[in-house]
């Protein structure tokens, strides 16, 4: 780290983005101040003040200039500008040198991710944990997993994927954060590129990188996100307390999110476009007690069109549109479909998330029409195999249908016993010889 490279963050407690920066700081070898705001009034002004009003944590400072949250640290290093920003760049960066190969990478560090590394790991297969830009996955924004074997009083999403990502390591796994960016699987060994500009080949690829959040592309959205506008309720919540608050979605993430919010709002508004909920019964039950008590409220078949703020202010208000027929933003047209506005301070999204597999697009692997893998399934082994020989997928990346942590964590044990197995019998004599003249390169 460059002696004139001072790094800030902003924390909070129950933050997984916020352990997050400090891990990928932490990664890199760089000192760094925390400033935790959690109860700390003047602290809290004093980051809004300094973010340009912002109320979401992490906010990350470098030498006094706002580098911004974890999707914005988390861009910078997928460029390599973080390191430029530290003066940790290295000048050679750019020459061309011997891909380092490993016998196996895994893509992605959520639940499916690290139980397969901890196969791969005990498998002698040497695992190499790419983190992509969501550490730990969608596992560690939920506050409390109450349904994962083994935990009788439940634990922590984050504590879990911390867990398991010990035990990979002592298992022998290395963890690093990376974004695969493109894999050639053209030749063998695999050639896999980072966005960053690292390189590496392997022999097999195990495809665990999940799905991200998805968002609703209306007015307002892009421009008030981070300023009242969110996608995880654990990590922005407190900052809005007293607020109204609204939670977007009909599924178990935003039942989830609406009774965690009950912490903090005056009351929660969820809002669903249709009138039945995806949500299984246990959320619905949980939820349905917060009604009867009158911190939650069920807006049914109802839409948010617009939201309304401004980041010096932060959210003021949304547009609404209600049909009692459900989806009423394509039915604008109809006489039954009513436009309104709705004071709120804050609007929390959870509907849905997009499989990331953009990396995989230019390879044989057969993806459906969302983008998410196709393996082979059936019963036996090699159910996790993928048209192409020695790449594999687990997970959400997958799983559409399930999207549970011990369907996910089934799957990355799978996957690694797949790969374990075309490790054994492929012909590698090529992934070998790349492996040999890489290590001659580093004597």
């Amino acid at each position: 780290m460059s002696e004139h490279s001072h790094v800030e963050i902003y924390t909070k407690e129950n933050c997984p983005y916020c352990d997050k920066a400090k891990d990928l700081f932490d990664e890199k070898g760089i000192e760094y101040e925390t400033y935790n705001v959690t109860g700390d009034d003047d602290r809290f002004s004093e980051m809004v003040e300094r973010a340009d009003g912002r109320k979401t944590a992490p906010e990350v400072f470098i030498d006094d200039e706002l580098i911004g949250g974890w999707d914005e640290t988390s861009a910078l290093e997928e460029t390599g500008e973080l390191d430029e920003k530290l003066g940790i760049a290295s000048p050679d960066a750019g020459d061309e040198t011997t891909p380092e190969h490993r016998t196996l990478i895994v893509s992605g560090s959520g639940i499916a991710g690290l139980t397969a590394a901890i196969y791969a790991a005990r498998g002698n297969n040497d695992p190499l944990v790419l983190q992509g830009d969501e550490p730990g996955g969608q596992l560690t924004l939920t506050t409390d997993v109450e349904n994962y074997p083994g935990f009788p009083d439940g634990i922590s999403g984050p504590e879990l994927i911390n867990n398991m990502q010990e035990q990979a390591e002592r298992f022998g796994a290395e963890v690093k954060t990376g974004i695969i960016e493109n894999v050639d699987d053209t030749s063998r060994p695999f050639r896999v590129e980072l966005s960053n500009g690292d390189v590496y080949t392997t022999d097999a690829l195990i495809a665990a990188s999940g799905a991200s959040a998805r968002t609703l592309s209306i007015p307002g959205e892009d421009d008030l996100m981070g300023y009242g506008v969110s996608t995880c309720a654990t990590c922005d919540g407190a900052f809005f307390r007293d607020e109204e608050m609204v939670v977007i979605g009909g599924g178990d993430a935003a039942f989830e999110e609406a009774s965690f919010l009950t912490k903090f709002a005056k009351k929660v508004y969820l809002v669903h476009r249709r009138e039945e909920f995806r949500a299984e019964k246990y959320w619905q039950d949980r939820v349905q007690k917060k009604v009867d008590a009158g911190e939650i409220e069920i807006m049914k078949n109802t839409e948010v069109t617009e939201i309304h703020g401004s980041p010096e202010g932060g959210v003021d208000h949304v547009t609404m549109v209600t049909n009692s027929d459900g989806k009423p933003s394509q039915k604008l047209d109809d006489p039954e479909t009513e436009e309104f506005d709705f004071d709120t301070g804050a609007v929390f999204l959870a509907i849905g998330h997009t499989p990331n597999t953009d990396y995989l697009e230019d390879t044989g692997v057969e993806l459906d029409e969302e983008g998410y893998i196709r393996t082979l399934g059936g019963k036996g082994g090699g159910q996790t195999k993928t048209d192409v020989s020695g790449i594999f997928g687990a997970g959400d990346v997958v799983d559409f249908h399930y999207q549970q942590a011990v369907t996910a964590a089934g799957m990355g044990c799978k996957a690694a016993l797949d790969a374990d197995g075309y490790l054994e019998t492929a012909d590698l004599g090529e992934a070998t010889a790349a492996q040999e003249g890489a290590a001659a390169s580093d004597d």
